[in-house]
């Protein structure tokens, strides 16, 4: 039996594996590029894992936005890079200036591990972020194809790949008109989509020797809000989930001096000195107000002082996290082709993307104390008397509360991001000889409005005092007309902040056949890729002046050069036995200069068995921001424990129960560049015909991984980084350094899996496949010097790294019908402890979320002319989302998790599309 009907079914570097069912069609025997090498030469299995997936594919699931498609890869981490993990100010790695953008992270490694390039070729990152490439700029209407390089540290294109490789093909040479609409609409309301899109060329490189085209997509996604779905429920206290917030609708009064409640109080009977009250929870009533409740103290008292929160209310403002907000995108691509010569062609292609996304966050929380001089007054008409409760309480002194400031406005950004890309290029051939070259220019610029739910911090502050603003507005109640105009008077709306990267890029490669060996040809490639990246972010107005504003300190325009040149040999050893060996070497102006190798080889002992494997080295150079971004002081959300101080002081608040800690980020000039070593062995198998299956287990190694440490994972380990706390003369913490660092590294195992199975009965078709990834394991050290941990399986707050994930697909097709059903599974977690892991969990609690399968289902007919008609019902089976117990201030979700599930539920899709010509 010959290895043809195998050679169908992977690309150049690897088995294709393909996430959905598609009737496979021969491919012509041509030399082609395939993601992974720069050596043309007939397609065939080759080396490296490379899944392909067509744009027919993209369709037929109902997909519309390459953040969703690359949500589908079993190979791509389950973290929180998408919109709507991202819409957060806290939690590790947090970016306070990617709202509205998403991210790919090929093995959880980080987006800035995933390198994703557009024809083979570098685009310019983020705007705002600077870190890695933003998939809305990728127009995914003019997508021919998706290549996914799972082998990482890519000698071609560059070993900052430590992830691997997600290659976007557009469509070329393409004649006619083409227009197609399509619809995604929510069975429980919120959270629709539209799309249209318009695809037109002329020309024929064959007998008019050029080929003009251009693609137009517009779509738009709508808000869909957190209370819109009753499995957002934040406050589930019987299953170890509550809020951990004492900032709510109707305030809660707070101890200081110089305050109505002095700097403590207590109850007749108790010997506890409390910081904090509120009526409502002394009456049993806390619940009267929509989403709040009484704070749990025992389900939280080892993370939150129940100093504070023993007479506290809480507020579920986890349910009020919009889980979709809306997105309006535009991709324009233009592309020219023309012939110069039988052999030789020259292209121009412009590519212009706008994406505008509205990110909402949960409206702000305000504190009322001596030091912010916006205490409640005495003999304000809203003036909150807690003497019935409380004995010590002094009515002739003003309050000091803490207030969710509802009435403010939820905080609304709007984040539009302009790309743009124009790239002039010349590919051919001299004889066996083949080159190409390219210039390019590519810019990504954000701009950040504030249009409501932000104050300047003096004008709310002189607003509260005057004591118009009620902050105890009880249920059916509202502010007067004289606060609300008092509210909107304080309110900052206008542009905020912006920024910019850009990419200047001349590449060039060369590649053919050298000579021949016993074995076959020996083919060669070499090539050059010279860059220079720019990145610049600022404020529009003075961002201290405005009460928790988002954004990160200023960094004027930096630049650097990176300088790359690379060579690969393809070595026919023997018959069945082949050699890939590469080597790049790139120059960073202001990192240093590497040297990675990569080896690779192909061995076929028989027709239906193939052997494959590789190994390389990888370099991840730290970016603009991590290196040179200014200090920004922030505060933490929560009343925190210091643990050495409360233990040297307990019961003492300043120790015990510190209300709002300060802590301070920015960027670090002496991070080293992480590296990595890693590899992959693994084996194609054909045992029948139409029958196929690959095994490619891979391993990744990094060392000085970069991450943004967190002020919590300080105070969690102050024994081992205790230089990162500063304290006051008093023993008191005046901040805590966080921010990027040289984290020790990981060690990563898994194993690939893609089966493919076709077939016929009578005169109907079949075709079902599998891709999937087993994560064996994921370990890591948070600093330098801790011991590594096991991940895999267990709740995180970066990443979480899954045992098994798969997509599994079964199409039909006869004449003029297709079907598909597609199945999406992700395996379950030991979820996070309540109270820090510290004590017994109540009863309710269950210590594994559950695995999460959705099916989707899609028919397609044909039978019009020129028209295609697909509709398709996704999460089939309306599934919810896993309940999760997680806190909400680290990872976005209040009893359900994003980085899992989806949480639009069962939708109905349609797509016309017609061909003019």
């Amino acid at each position: 039996m010959k290895l043809k009907k195998l050679a169908q079914l992977v690309a150049l570097m690897g088995v294709v594996g393909p996430v959905v069912a598609q009737e496979a069609t021969p491919p012509a025997m041509q030399r082609v590029e395939v993601t992974g090498s720069s050596i043309k030469r007939v397609a065939k299995e080759g080396a490296l894992p490379v899944q392909v997936i067509t744009f027919d594919q993209i369709e037929k699931q109902g997909i519309t936005t390459t953040e969703q498609l690359v949500r589908t890869l079993s190979a791509n981490g389950t973290g929180a890079d998408n919109m709507t993990s991202g819409n957060n100010v806290f939690g590790a790695d947090a970016d306070r200036v990617s709202g509205g953008a998403s991210f790919a992270s090929l093995r959880g490694l980080g987006p800035s591990s995933t390198l994703v390039l557009l024809n083979g070729r570098r685009i310019a990152t983020h705007g705002a972020s600077g870190k890695s490439v933003d998939l809305n700029s990728i127009p995914l209407g003019a997508i021919s194809r998706v290549e996914i390089l799972k082998d990482g540290a890519s000698a071609i294109y560059g070993t900052d790949a430590i992830g691997g490789v997600i290659n976007f093909i557009l469509k070329t040479n393409y004649s006619g008109v083409e227009a197609s609409v399509s619809t995604n609409d929510t069975q429980a309301g919120g959270g629709a989509t539209r799309r249209a899109s318009l695809l037109a060329g002329t020309g024929s490189l064959e007998s008019d020797r050029y080929n003009i085209m251009a693609s137009l997509t517009v779509d738009k996604a709508q808000q869909l809000n957190g209370r819109d779905r009753s499995f957002v429920n934040g406050y589930q206290p019987g299953r170890g989930l509550s809020p951990d917030t004492t900032g709510t609708p109707f305030a809660n009064q707070m101890a200081g001096t110089g305050t109505a409640l002095g700097t403590s109080f207590q109850l007749p009977g108790d010997p506890n000195k409390y910081l904090q009250a509120n009526p409502l929870s002394f009456q049993g009533k806390c619940d009267t107000i929509a989403g709040m409740s009484q704070y749990q103290t025992a389900l939280w008292k080892d993370v939150t002082s129940p100093l504070r929160t023993t007479y506290s209310c809480a507020y579920d403002y986890g349910a009020d996290y919009v889980l979709q907000f809306p997105v309006e995108r535009a991709n324009l691509l233009s592309r020219g082709t023309f012939q110069l010569a039988p052999d030789h062609r020259m292209f121009v292609e412009v590519l212009g993307s706008r994406t505008k996304a509205t990110a909402i966050l949960t409206p702000m929380q305000v504190q009322a104390t001596v030091a912010n001089k916006n205490l409640y007054p005495v003999g304000g008409a809203y003036y909150q008397d807690l003497s019935a409760y409380i004995p010590s309480f002094d009515r002739t002194k003003p309050i000091s509360y803490k207030w969710r400031a509802n009435d403010v406005g939820n905080r609304t950004q709007e984040n539009t991001t302009d790309n743009a890309r124009v790239l002039v290029g010349f590919e051919g051939n001299f004889g066996k000889w083949d080159y190409k070259a390219g210039i390019s220019r590519a810019e990504s610029s954000t701009k950040t409005k504030l249009t409501d739910g932000y104050s300047y911090t003096d004008k709310l502050y002189a607003a509260l005092a005057s004591g118009i603003i009620n902050p105890w507005v009880g249920a059916g109640q509202s502010q007067t007309e004289a606060a609300k105009q008092l509210i909107e008077s304080t309110k900052f709306r206008g542009d905020f902040q912006h920024g910019k990267t850009t990419l200047t890029q001349i590449d060039g490669s060369v590649s053919g056949e050298l000579f021949q060996l016993p074995a076959g040809a020996l083919a060669m490639a070499a090539g050059f890729d010279l860059r220079r990246e720019g990145y610049s972010f600022a404020q529009d107005v003075d961002a201290t002046q405005i009460l928790l504003s988002p954004g990160n300190a200023a960094l004027k325009d930096a630049s650097r050069t990176v300088k790359a040149v690379y060579a690969e040999l393809l070595v026919p050893v023997t018959k069945g036995l082949e050699m890939q060996l590469a080597i790049r070497r790139d120059d960073y102006s202001l990192v240093g200069a590497t040297t990675n190798p990569k080896v690779a080889f192909r061995y076929q002992p028989t027709d239906f068995l193939l052997f494959r494997g590789s190994a390389s080295k990888g370099f991840l150079a730290p970016s603009f921001q991590q290196l040179y971004s200014g200090s920004l002081s922030q505060e933490l959300p929560n009343g925190v424990i210091d643990q050495e101080g409360c233990a040297k002081h307990p019961g003492v608040p300043e120790y015990c129960a510190i209300d709002r800690l300060d802590y301070r980020t920015g960027g670090n000039t002496n991070l080293k560049p992480e590296t990595s070593k890693q590899g992959s062995v693994g084996f194609v198998i054909e045992p029948f015909k139409g029958y196929s299956a690959s095994f490619d287990y891979w391993a990744i190694n990094t060392k000085d991984r970069i991450l943004n440490r967190t002020p919590q994972i300080v105070l969690a380990n102050y024994q081992a980084l205790n230089q990162y706390i500063h304290r006051n003369p008093d023993g008191t913490i005046e901040y805590v350094q966080a921010g990027w660092i040289n984290a020790a590294g990981s060690r990563v195992r898994g194993l690939d899996v893609g089966l493919r199975g076709e077939g016929k009965i009578q005169d109907a078709k079949w075709t079902a496949t599998l891709d999937g990834t087993y994560m064996d394991s994921f370990k890591f050290a948070e600093y330098q010097g801790q011991e590594y941990q096991e991940l895999v399986g267990k709740f995180y707050t970066r990443d979480l790294y899954l045992r098994w994930k798969h997509n599994a697909s079964f199409g039909v097709s006869r004449g003029d019908w297709s079907g598909l059903l597609i199945q999406s599974f992700s395996s379950g977690y030991k979820d996070q402890l309540p109270n820090g892991g510290k004590g017994a969990p109540p009863p309710g609690f269950k210590p594994d979320v559950s695995s999460y399968t959705t099916y989707n289902l899609s028919g397609t007919y044909t039978g019009f002319k020129n028209t295609t008609i697909t509709v398709g019902i996704q999460n089939l089976f309306d599934r919810d989302p896993p309940f999760t117990a997680h806190n909400v201030d680290e990872v976005v979700g209040a009893g359900w998790d994003p980085r899992v599930a989806d949480p639009r539920g069962r939708s109905l899709s349609f797509q016309l599309k017609y061909k003019f010509m």
